[in-house]
């Protein structure tokens, strides 16, 4: 895709402000008749490139998928945080934290130390409910013991992911609202500072209503919620970000105007949901961008995350 092509085209209430927007609104320019929809980066494109290996990998919990990789930017610190959480539909069957090593590391020369954590997905053993949730949530703690030794700033700390991994940022930006009775719920989770979802499935039951087969459709949501395990029992109260609002953590909503897998009006209808709840947000929708321009450092697409990253710790 031209660099050229690659255009932001709101911010919502056209503002950049701290204060929250009343009621997000997208003026999104159609794309020409004629434009090429196959232009659209892969995930294959990303992982055919040669990727930049991170410095270190640690375990935070004792399964092989409990793991993450830590990248420190230049200087002494101290460092605020991005808590990175690939995307794959939840699938242990598509790749992991590689998928996302490209902007792991665009992240750590803006300045961000990079959490890019790895979790038990579907098909692998304790994957799905409560596993996969239970991962994000101590990937995420686990900085209490990271920070000595690298100098974190925990007062800045920003969750953010792609696709479902930022349905799972925004999870755990909003563990303090899990109902008292979820199996989910810790008694002292970090704070999170902000919150930055990048194509991300942000409502679940929208999804599954709504959504592409693209990630296997309604079974994969089902099987992500334990739906089968839970008869009668209200599986999106504790899974779904958009049934936790409001979090009271701001929130940069990215979306792709050409996105096939998590189309935008999810992202719109998401921000409106959040900013009625009285939350801090905003919606940044990129025209021409598909799903994965948007985690791509070499992009035009790029400053804007760069911005909406920004934007959220302070």
């Amino acid at each position: 895709m031209a660099a050229a092509a690659l255009l932001l085209i709101l911010v919502t209430a056209c503002s950049m402000s701290d204060q929250p927007a009343t009621a997000p609104s997208a003026t999104t320019p159609a794309a020409p008749a004629d434009t090429p929809m196959g232009d659209l980066l892969s995930y294959r494109d990303l992982l055919a490139r040669p990727r930049p290996p991170a410095a270190q990998r640690i375990a935070y919990g004792p399964g092989p998928q409990q793991f993450g990789e830590l990248r420190l930017p230049a200087g002494a610190g101290p460092h605020r945080v991005a808590v990175l959480i690939h995307g794959g539909c939840w699938q242990a069957a598509l790749p992991g934290l590689e998928l996302v090593d490209e902007m792991a590391e665009g992240l750590r020369q803006a300045g961000w130390a990079v959490w890019n954590v790895e979790y038990r997905r579907l098909g692998h053993p304790g994957g799905g409910y409560p596993g996969t949730f239970q991962d994000a949530a101590a990937a995420t703690d686990f900085l209490r013991t990271l920070a000595p030794r690298h100098n974190l700033d925990l007062s800045r700390v920003v969750t953010t992911g792609h696709s479902a991994g930022g349905h799972l940022a925004l999870w755990v930006a909003a563990r303090p609202r899990l109902p008292a009775a979820s199996p989910l719920r810790t008694a002292d989770p970090l704070p999170i500072r902000g919150a930055v979802p990048i194509a991300g499935i942000n409502d679940l039951e929208a999804y599954r209503a709504d959504g592409p087969d693209a990630c296997g459709g309604p079974g994969t949501i089902d099987q992500l919620v334990g739906a089968a395990s839970r008869p009668g029992q209200e599986v999106y109260a504790d899974t779904s970000p958009a049934r936790l609002l409001p979090i009271s953590v701001k929130q940069r909503i990215v979306s792709g105007a050409r996105d096939p897998i998590v189309p935008p009006g999810f992202g719109r209808a998401y921000a409106e949901r959040t900013t009625t709840s009285g939350d801090n947000a905003r919606l940044l929708e990129v025209a021409y961008a598909g799903h994965f321009e948007l985690i791509d450092p070499r992009s035009a697409a790029w400053p804007y995350m760069l911005r909406a990253m920004d934007e959220a710790v302070r």
